[in-house]
């Protein structure tokens, strides 16, 4: 690596630095104290959001762990069971939340194809009560599906659970890849769940903040949870100004982040072949896979000046955002070619 040349990171979609729109809103935005609901660009990016997945309203959070969790502790009812994937972010990447925050038991099913089983859900649904199982108050799904490689969920899967009955809670905190990778929109993956989450500073690009969205009821409910969590925020529109941009202007602009991940997996795959990685299913910007060697793998990217990460054991991520650009790739795809392991 040369001293001059940049590091290409790409452990995350949450690295990005914001961008010279969203620094200058950030500077010139309107302010309140949102704690008492009084700050304009709050409330004009939670409006924003809310019509843009079709929900009555949405509530800024400080992270899309704690939007999961606000979510979980609405409805996941005590003495009951949420259903959620046994590699999804609120099982496996939040630190024990779901246990620590709310008072429903998990009930983890195979995710590894990147969505549930309606058939299982289904099963479970029915064993809650009648069978003696404990019943089934929510299901929770991550689309994308970011352990199995950014897959979108098929339409038919997540309107399948929803039509059990049972509250859906949906974890996008990369919902608008999936928007871009498919064509459908996030109102249309939206409508099938009670709440929904999404993340600003992944692949949007904003420096912080998700939202949480759903029925006006639940979201005044939100903000209590959101205060009891401790992320109730006071002038907060200095931060929200960077989601609007990032809301207006940099969905359709995942396309791109999906074209450069294209070329990774396309470099994994005649670097290394069968490993972990379905060239078919990748389609938006999480590339994952499981290299013969991955701590020798990422010993040689950064030396190559580029920063990987695990998310597994023996399984390492590679994450196309809005400060990795084609000489980046290039840089990358050589360093992945070269790897002796």
């Amino acid at each position: 690596m040369s001293p001059s040349e940049p590091v290409v990171d790409l452990r995350s979609d949450t690295v990005t630095r914001p961008t010279p729109a969203m620094r200058k809103a950030m500077a010139d935005a309107e302010v309140g104290d949102d704690g008492y609901g009084e700050d304009p660009t709050v409330r004009a990016l939670e409006e924003a959001f809310a019509e843009r997945v079709g929900k009555a309203a949405a509530v800024y959070v400080p992270s899309g762990t704690m939007g999961n969790q606000i979510a979980l502790r609405l409805l996941g009812a005590p003495g009951t069971s949420v259903i959620a994937g046994q590699r999804s972010h609120v099982v496996a990447y939040e630190q024990g939340a779901f246990g620590t925050n709310g008072s429903a038991q998990a009930l983890t099913v195979d995710d590894r194809t990147g969505s549930l089983d309606p058939a299982e859900v289904a099963w479970f649904v029915e064993a809650g009560g009648p069978h003696h199982w404990l019943p089934v108050s929510a299901v929770c799904v991550e689309n994308t599906h970011m352990p199995s490689g950014g897959r979108p969920w098929p339409l038919e899967h997540l309107a399948a659970i929803a039509s059990l009955g049972v509250p859906v809670h949906l974890d996008g905190a990369r919902l608008f890849n999936a928007e871009v990778a498919t064509g459908i929109p996030a109102a249309t993956y939206a409508a099938h769940a009670t709440t929904v989450m999404c993340c600003l500073s992944k692949g949007l690009g904003a420096p912080v903040g998700s939202m949480l969205a759903g029925a006006a009821d639940l979201i005044e409910a939100a903000r209590v949870e959101r205060k009891r969590l401790g992320g109730a925020m006071r002038q907060a529109g200095v931060v929200a100004a960077a989601g609007l941009v990032a809301l207006d202007h940099n969905v359709e602009r995942l396309a791109d982040d999906h074209a450069r991940a294209r070329r990774l997996v396309d470099a994994v795959g005649e670097r290394w072949g069968a490993c972990g990685l379905d060239p078919a299913t990748a389609a938006t910007n999480v590339v994952v896979f499981a290299p013969p060697d991955p701590a020798g793998l990422l010993a040689h990217l950064a030396a190559a000046g580029v920063r990987a990460a695990t998310i597994a054991v023996g399984v390492v991520r590679l994450v196309t955002h809005l400060d990795v650009d084609d000489a980046a790739i290039d840089r990358t795809v050589a360093a992945l070619r070269s790897s002796p392991a």
